[in-house]
């Protein structure tokens, strides 16, 4: 667990699964002879010396203005995920090691959903008996209305499971605010568009005391697209919008003293994006 202080709003990272992936399999581009390039920063933190990228999945509490507010929600326990092995069928103590940071499940004001993907959602809800329920019951749900009527349209079972077991149960019981992509969640902490990885996708912008702070959500899966913005991600709607949005964040963040949180990148998972040639680089 790490906490970091932006002005008078606190974050915490509570990590649910950190692993090492084929690179290919997220970002079709990121083979080992691709990778090798930027060995110099990218090992060992974010990538093995066997060409895997080091990735994290986990959520970001933020503290704002006396509300509690969970930024996405990882894969969850007992959900059907057999796309990727160490997601299915979960039994992890993610819950308790969210109360063990001081955060019980029912101390949690809002719930933030950067975008509808399977990693993002999962502890929406938890499994009571055979049903699935609201996993933080006193929580407002914040959803794009643009990224639901998305997905909940999806025939395609990777998508189409999360969205009955993670998202519409929160739905059903009248916790979701529709809200635009815009959305400011207190004073100091608001939603900003970055389609392309989704078409409703949003990242989480906080800005307090002269600080500031940015949460990617995955409008960039990993550190090396930092350098390399034109590598789309395999799970990428619109390839070409998510490219335009890559570029825009890294013209508006980067450079700047502003600190982004990777919402797959691994430990730390928060850093600069700094100018490197003509490009970028995450330190």
């Amino acid at each position: 667990m790490e906490t970091w202080k932006i002005g008078d709003v606190r974050i915490t990272r509570v990590v649910e699964i950190e692993d090492a992936y084929d690179g290919a399999w997220v970002i079709p581009s990121a083979v080992p002879a691709n990778l090798e390039r930027h060995a110099s920063w990218l090992q060992p933190r974010f990538a093995t010396p066997q060409g895997q990228l080091n990735m994290s999945v986990h959520a970001l509490l933020i503290e704002s203005e006396g509300k509690r507010i969970v930024v996405d929600t990882c894969v969850g326990n007992d959900k059907q995920r057999s796309m990727v092995p160490n997601w299915h069928l979960r039994n992890g103590p993610f819950l308790s090691e969210l109360a063990s940071a001081g955060f019980p499940r029912e101390s949690i004001d809002r719930v933030v959903c950067t975008h509808l993907h399977v990693d993002h959602v999962g502890w929406n809800t938890m499994l009571d008996g055979d049903k699935w329920v609201p996993t933080f019951p006193n929580a407002r749900y914040l959803i794009s209305r643009k990224e639901w009527d998305h997905w909940s349209q999806s025939k395609e079972e990777d998508f189409r499971q999360p969205v009955e077991d993670s998202v519409r149960p929160v739905i059903d019981a009248g916790l979701v605010d529709w809200v635009e992509p815009d959305h400011r969640i207190t004073s100091e902490v608001s939603l900003e568009p970055t389609p392309g990885h989704t078409p409703g996708h949003v990242s989480v912008r906080i800005s307090s005391g002269g600080k500031d702070a940015v949460v990617t959500g995955d409008l960039m899966h990993h550190p090396v697209q930092c350098a390399e913005p034109s590598w789309e991600s395999s799970f990428d709607s619109d390839v070409e919008a998510a490219r335009v949005t890559r570029r825009a964040f890294l013209q508006r963040y980067g450079g700047r003293d502003v600190l982004v949180f990777g919402t797959h990148f691994a430990t730390p998972s928060a850093g600069k994006i700094v100018r490197h040639g003509d490009t970028w680089r995450f330190e």
